[in-house]
């Protein structure tokens, strides 16, 4: 997909920072309960939204911590332009290891697709969109087979080969990445094969797989660009629509300044993408 919209905005597009756009939220939604737990989501939409795209957002936290209220610049930006953002929770790591993670996802979507329309969204105008080990989740729940399908999913700096990040740790490696995915999946690679297969997003493409945005920092220092780069390469030979978006200069989690630069440019390609796709009409905004 090729860099589009930016000769309207021009520089100051991307230099302007993301604006404040009004929306309401609900807080601590209840969706579900896995073991003991009751699974929460966080609900942002404008008033008077009718049958607006849904956008569900999965916060990253190397699957050990975080919570729905994680990135919420990003959410109440996206409800301002007539989403329905639910960003949702799930249990954490070394308390609860996979698949644990990816089953509470599936709870907290088929909660939604049911109540979508109470919360005047479109379920079949679902996206999925993750940050870091949420990123994961969000590819992995939109490419499993037998999942219910989605409009598309955002990865954004998203880990994508688990044994191959095990095996290939950055230099340096201030997150120490062996030691998280040890603990999401309960060992090496050698030791658990099955589960960093089955953790891993590459493992579920098909042709039916959904379009797909993959935003990732060249200065990455925890997912190196070039395991992005293997995917998008594998969903172009199964011809999914998938495009990559590489900031040259940007670091994991650069989107923890919303204002910044890098920010901007993901979040003005990640409006052009979902726009694509499902983008709310004028009509969905009374």
């Amino acid at each position: 997909m090729a860099a589009a919209g930016f000769d309207r905005g021009g520089l100051s597009d991307l230099t302007s920072g993301v604006p404040g756009r009004p929306a309401d939220v609900r807080r601590g939604v209840a969706v579900g309960s896995a073991g003991g737990t009751t699974l929460t989501a966080d609900i942002y939409a404008r008033a008077g939204v009718h049958l607006a795209p849904l956008l569900v957002q999965i916060y990253g936290g190397a699957w050990q911590r975080g919570g729905p209220g994680d990135d919420e610049w990003f959410a109440r930006h996206f409800a301002g332009l007539g989403y329905v953002v639910a960003a949702i929770d799930y249990r954490h790591a070394p308390a609860a290891r996979w698949p644990a993670q990816i089953d509470d996802v599936r709870t907290s979507l088929a909660w939604l697709r049911a109540h979508a329309r109470e919360l005047g969204a479109d379920p079949a105008r679902l996206v999925l969109v993750g940050r870091s080990s949420g990123a994961e989740l969000a590819l992995v729940a939109a490419y499993q087979d037998g999942a219910p399908a989605v409009a598309g999913v955002v990865s954004y700096y998203g880990p994508v080969f688990l044994a191959d990040g095990w095996r290939e740790p950055p230099r340096p490696d201030p997150l120490d990445v062996r030691g998280v995915l040890e603990t999401f999946l309960g060992g090496t690679p050698d030791q658990v094969p099955d589960r960093y297969a089955a953790a891993s997003p590459v493992t579920y493409v098909t042709p039916q797989s959904p379009p797909t945005l993959l935003v990732y920092g060249r200065r990455d220092h925890i997912v190196d660009v070039r395991f992005a780069r293997r995917l998008e390469a594998r969903l172009h030979e199964v011809g999914v629509p998938v495009a990559l978006l590489e900031i040259p200069w940007a670091e994991h989690a650069f989107d923890l300044l919303p204002r910044g630069l890098s920010a901007r440019v993901a979040f003005l390609y990640t409006e052009r993408f979902l726009a694509g796709l499902v983008g709310p009409s004028p009509a969905s905004v009374h």
